[in-house]
């Protein structure tokens, strides 16, 4: 899911009960929004109670997209038309003039409950024949009458820690899923996401071993946790996160978290915090800028367009040029700025170069970095590599540990690469990504 709620341009309705067969319809949001209102409540109701209303409408359909209620368990719509669980929506019905004006003007604002990040679970009922924890439609029209505000309504039944958010980003509706597969070896904010989610599950299946939420990397521990997930939930436990362990995780962690319910635990922004989305530009240095480096200079001897750059870990004019060559070259927007994407396709690119390179280029060039992150559990000649050089760089650190070069990624080895990471700065997690192993084979080859 997002970090925070984006509003959908269009939401995909299912015209029936979730597990009977029936046509799906997908329509912009702000329709679907008229119509509900106009099959829920009376275009003749005050002002405010009809704000009131449409605010709590929208938020509702904003809960079902924003934690895929649905979408994890299967379906592939946003919500239903039926009104026992979710709103009334007519397709094809009236729409009324003042009820699509007043949508107009607020259908990007939401209701959350003070320091949370979620739309509200804004369940409502008639009030009249039905009756909820939630908003009374035709309680709301009394209370419109005594002079109450659309937030003072709101306020009276869903409590005095709500707030609205106002004027939210409106996009595409697009599913969580990072769209391949996570497995021992990748990294990011999508395994970051992973981590955080299993560790509030196991809160309530201690089955499940917690693992280290703070840092990126799915390394081994990561791994055992998806299989004990996977054990319990009936999934093939082959500790990856495909699409569906990715939304069993999803399910199960809004589940716990009840952020279906109007008294639910909430998302913090805390809780969503992503860490692996700095940008590089021109004039930043590290070892971000060094992977960066290496990653074109390798593709650079296979691609002669890609203008030789310097493995210096500066971004300098000589890089940023290289990073207009390949964007120009792969059609992306030419900015000579590195966000998450255009490093995302540079990877790709290095791996697709890395699968299809001769035998023959390897002695002429150095062993490649595999484009996965090497953790421990893993094995081979990589593993081997590594070894070799962290001996070699420890030879003039003694904090890294010597080690027998066997091609087995034990403690050891974590605890050799760890020390390594230490003493360049970065984040300890004893895996080594593109930054460690340039950095092993600049430094390895230097000594």
């Amino acid at each position: 899911m997002a970090v925070t709620p984006v509003i959908p341009q269009t939401i995909t309705v299912h015209l029936g009960r979730p597990n009977t067969p029936a046509p799906n319809v997908t329509v912009p949001f702000t329709d679907y929004i008229k119509n509900v209102a106009s099959n829920e409540i009376y275009p003749t109701w005050p002002e405010s109670a009809i704000r009131a209303n449409i605010l709590a409408q929208v938020t509702f359909a904003l809960n079902r997209v924003y934690t895929e209620f649905y979408r994890s368990r299967g379906y592939d719509f946003d919500i239903t038309d039926n009104t026992s669980i979710d709103q009334n929506y007519v397709y094809g019905g009236e729409v009324y003039d003042n009820i699509s004006r007043i949508t107009d003007e607020i259908f990007n604002n939401y209701i959350v409950r003070t320091g949370r990040v979620e739309p509200l679970y804004a369940q409502f009922c008639d009030g009249y024949t039905t009756f909820c924890n939630g908003l009374s439609q035709w309680g709301s029209v009394t209370l419109a009458n005594q002079g109450y505000t659309p937030l003072q309504i709101l306020r009276y039944y869903y409590g005095d820690d709500i707030s609205i958010v106002y004027n939210a980003e409106v996009g595409g509706n697009t599913e969580s899923y990072p769209g391949t597969a996570l497995r021992r070896g990748s990294f990011g904010d999508d395994v970051l996401t992973v981590k955080r989610e299993l560790n509030r599950i196991a809160k309530n299946y201690p089955a499940i071993p917690t693992v280290n939420g703070n840092t990126g990397v799915y390394d081994l521990e990561t791994e055992n946790a998806v299989r004990a997930f996977q054990s319990i939930f009936n999934l093939d436990p082959d500790g990856v996160v495909g699409k569906a362990t990715w939304y069993k995780i999803k399910q199960v962690y809004a589940g716990v978290k009840r952020l279906s319910e109007i008294t639910g635990e909430g998302l913090t922004l805390s809780e969503l915090e992503k860490r692996y989305t700095r940008e590089l530009r021109i004039g930043l240095r590290g070892v971000d800028v060094e992977a960066l480096q290496y990653y074109l200079a390798f593709l650079g001897y296979f691609y002669p367009e890609l203008p030789p750059i310097p493995i210096t870990g500066y971004f300098g004019e000589q890089t940023r040029d290289a990073v207009f060559t390949f964007q120009k070259n792969y059609g992306l927007p030419v900015t000579g700025v590195v966000d998450a994407n255009v490093f995302h396709e540079i990877e790709q690119a290095y791996r697709a170069a890395v699968r299809d390179l001769p035998p023959s280029y390897r002695t002429a060039i150095g062993e490649p970095y595999p484009g996965r992150f090497i953790v421990e559990g893993d094995r081979g000649e990589s593993v081997r590599i590594i070894q070799r050089y962290l001996n070699v760089v420890g030879q003039g650190n003694p904090s890294i540990p010597s080690l027998t070069a066997d091609g087995i990624f034990g403690s050891r080895t974590k605890a050799a690469v760890i020390a390594f990471q230490r003493s360049l700065g970065l984040e300890q997690n004893g895996a080594v990504g593109p930054a460690e192993w340039a950095e092993l084979v600049i430094r390895g080859n230097n000594l």
